[in-house]
């Protein structure tokens, strides 16, 4: 996976995460990928967009490897314009992508078909009391498209994990992977 080479930059502090988990979904046949929260990029001067390196860059990551592997990326965001960016970030790719402008939850309630890595980075970490209890519904709605080889990875640890995993760790799922950001599971 190549690919990833490009992305292994000092900004990306979650990188490390990101190349343990696509690692793992390469090993399972892993094709099917839904992210809540695309990554947005930012908008410098004269509206350029430049990737934002603090976001971890999961979009493009994500829809490269769906294009190495012949797979499918399902990213929702509720915010147009983050979707609108991810578009333009990934452009070489997006024949792999399915972009939907959504609140996660009733995309991840309406989404039909099994899952193979769920990528949970919807809503901002400054309010981690809402932010949690987002997450956790997430989880709960997603239980059911999962497989016993299905990966679940959780953003933000520390802010918007505080009840996803004791929720995922009580329903028999294990740490895989674990960084000061991020937190890989898998049953």
């Amino acid at each position: 996976m190549k690919f990833l080479n490009k992305y292994n930059n000092p900004k990306n502090i979650r990188f490390k995460s990101f190349e343990k988990t696509f690692k793992i979904c390469l090993e399972r046949n892993h094709k099917t990928i839904v992210e809540t929260g695309t990554a947005r990029g930012k908008t410098k001067f004269f509206f350029i967009r430049r990737y934002n390196w603090k976001d971890g860059m999961s979009t493009p990551m994500f829809g490269e490897y769906a294009k190495y592997v012949n797979g499918t990326l399902h990213t929702c965001d509720i915010s147009e314009e983050n979707i609108n960016n991810a578009r333009s970030f990934t452009k070489n790719y997006v024949d792999f992508i399915k972009f939907y402008v959504n609140d996660s939850l009733i995309f991840l309630k309406e989404f039909r078909g099994k899952i193979d890595l769920l990528y949970l980075d919807s809503l901002d970490g400054h309010d981690p009391i809402a932010a949690s209890e987002h997450q956790l519904k997430e989880v709960k709605i997603s239980l059911n498209k999962l497989h016993k080889d299905s990966l679940i990875l959780l953003d933000d640890k520390g802010s918007k994990t505080n009840l996803s995993i004791s929720f995922l760790l009580k329903n028999h799922y294990k740490i895989l992977f674990e960084t000061d950001y991020q937190i890989l599971f898998s049953k």
